[in-house]
């Protein structure tokens, strides 16, 4: 049966118990609940009516947003209320499972906010005169949910949704939303202020930090455990946490950290607590580190965690993120460390990349799918391999077929060319650089499961999630430089 009216002026009287001032902007919709006969959440009231919305936020304290397929808005999820809703928040986290796939059980009532909607946005929608759809108004509640279980869940864009984005508070496009969620603690978990550092290394392994056994005066005496620590006031976020505490115990300095999840540690007192993970590729040796904390850094194959006195927390939280990692290959003993020496002729896996620099002097680049193989939730120009074509046409046909970009063979200028390897046996890859002078149309997300936004960066101020060779041929491109190499051996 159909929501109630009663439901809905109850809840939307709440609200307004908290927000007084918007009384007046929601006057319509309220003398139209004061009306029977009508049911306001449905889509065939064509002078208005209810949709529902799911504010998400994940331990991080970024908010969901989805890119329509229909004219490219950035919303957050949500929708018209079926029948079969028992509740304006039962409509929201089923339309949030019909647009992104998250199921309800992934995510938790903010506290607080159980019943009553953060925010209610009222916005006029255009007439769609092919389907007989006069312009009308919606009333949006937008109800506000944490996603607890973010390492575990994939979010894949469903319907008619064509990408998925992860935003900052700051970066929210509704005002008065973005307004709403700045009050509001929204780091991690409410209650948490900590980050750590899972680094890995190109051989599958991960650095631990065998902490002092001063059991009563640290937290985990004795144990091996990850980098980090708790947030000081002079951090603006927690990725600004997990890099100060880097550099003040280790004397690490990572170009690239990605958010991953939340290990939630227990305590001597049996308090949860929760720690933003951020993770990141590292070679180096640790021995060579300035430890100012603890006893010593050290590499270990998660196949050895079960020898080490370490949390179960830790363990499980390296296991996880091992399995998404593309397997290592083994060596053998005699082997020296880095590429293997060369034995005849090998062949190269050539890529080319699309160098596209608007009059401003900003670059393109793309955002990653969290699942990609190669990098995931890392920025990348847009960048394909070569089949059975030559360089330039499988240059026009990735930029085409990714992001609907339609480049002319004579607008194409090769302007550098990166020459590198990544693990020990690795095909070595020549990464051709090209830039367009010309072309046609808007970047669109046309595999959003490869690529989950195009946005253009100022080269002097790229995202710290790039991808290292990208990062290196962008500054030799503004230098003028033609060749570059990485990953061999000096």
């Amino acid at each position: 049966m159909p929501l109630s009216h009663h439901h809905i002026r109850t809840t939307v009287d709440a609200y307004l118990a908290r927000h007084p001032h918007e009384r007046e902007q929601l006057g319509v919709f309220l003398n139209a609940l004061d009306r029977t006969g009508e049911d306001i959440a449905s889509r065939s009231i064509v002078t208005g009516h209810v949709t529902c919305g799911a504010i998400v936020v994940d331990q991080l304290g970024r908010v969901l947003h989805v890119r329509h397929l229909s004219g490219g808005k950035v919303l957050v999820p949500g929708g018209h209320a079926e029948t079969t809703d028992d509740s304006l928040t039962v409509a929201a986290l089923r339309q949030l499972h019909e647009e992104t796939g998250i199921p309800p059980r992934a995510l938790t009532p903010w506290p607080g906010y159980e019943t009553v909607p953060l925010d209610i946005d009222v916005h006029d929608i255009d007439p769609h005169t092919g389907e007989g759809e006069p312009g009308h108004q919606q009333l949006g509640l937008r109800f506000l949910f944490r996603l607890h279980a973010a390492e575990e869940e994939p979010v894949v864009p469903q319907k008619e949704i064509s990408g998925i984005e992860w935003r900052t508070v700051d970066r929210v496009p509704s005002p008065a939303l973005r307004e709403k969620l700045l009050k509001l603690p929204l780091q991690v978990e409410p209650e948490a202020a900590n980050a750590s550092a899972l680094i890995y290394n190109d051989r599958g392994e991960y650095l631990l930090h065998l902490r002092d056994y001063f059991p009563g005066q640290i937290w985990e005496p004795g144990m091996w455990s990850l980098l980090g620590g708790g947030r000081e006031p002079q951090d603006s976020t927690l990725e600004h946490t997990v890099r100060r505490e880097l550099a003040e115990e280790a004397g690490l300095d990572l170009a690239d950290l990605t958010p991953f999840g939340t290990e939630r540690a227990t305590d001597d007192t049996g308090a949860t607590v929760p720690i933003a993970v951020y993770a990141g590729c590292w070679n180096g040796d640790p021995r060579e580190l300035h430890l100012t904390e603890g006893v010593m850094l050290a590499w270990f194959p998660p196949s050895d965690l079960h020898r080490l006195r370490i949390a179960d927390t830790t363990s499980d939280l390296v296991q996880r993120h091992a399995a998404r990692l593309p397997a290592p290959r083994s060596k053998p003993e005699s082997e020296e460390e880095g590429p293997a020496a060369p034995r005849g002729t090998v062949p190269n896996i050539i890529g080319v990349h699309l160098y596209l620099e608007k009059p401003d002097g900003t670059v393109l680049l793309g955002l990653r799918h969290p699942s990609a193989p190669f990098a995931p939730s890392a920025w990348h120009v847009l960048a394909g391999h070569c089949e059975q074509e030559n360089a330039i046409a499988c240059l026009i046909r990735e930029a085409r077929e990714e992001a609907g970009l339609h480049i002319e063979r004579q607008d194409v200028e090769l302007v550098h060319v990166v020459h590198h390897i990544g693990r020990p046996r690795n095909p070595p890859r020549m990464g051709l650089f090209f830039r367009a002078h010309a072309w046609r149309g808007e970047p669109e997300l046309r595999e959003p499961d490869k690529c989950t936004e195009w946005r253009f960066w100022d080269p002097t101020a790229l995202p710290h999630n790039l991808v290292p060779y990208t990062r290196m041929a962008i500054a030799k491109i503004q230098n003028g430089e033609l060749y570059s190499e990485m990953g061999w051996p000096a």
